[in-house]
């Protein structure tokens, strides 16, 4: 199977790496390093995971697919 996208990205305001996965609506996660806002947001997919199988929620497919773009060479 596919893994979920995962965004990363520094917060001014939080001063600090946000973490998310678009595919899992609000599951995201705070990190003073990107690689601590990695670990944790991937901690947070476990437990969105594990929730919604309790729930018995609809499971999302891994879907997301950022922009890419081509940076023509000056």
């Amino acid at each position: 199977m596919k893994d979920y996208h995962i965004n990363i990205f520094y917060s001014d305001e939080d001063e600090g790496y946000i973490a998310d996965i678009p595919d899992l609506k609000f599951c995201s996660a705070f990190g003073e390093t990107q690689s601590q806002a990695l670990a944790e947001v991937l901690k947070a997919k476990d437990i969105w995971l594990e929730t919604a199988k309790e729930k018995n929620d609809a499971i999302p497919n891994p879907m997301y697919s950022p922009a890419l773009y081509k940076i023509a060479a000056l």
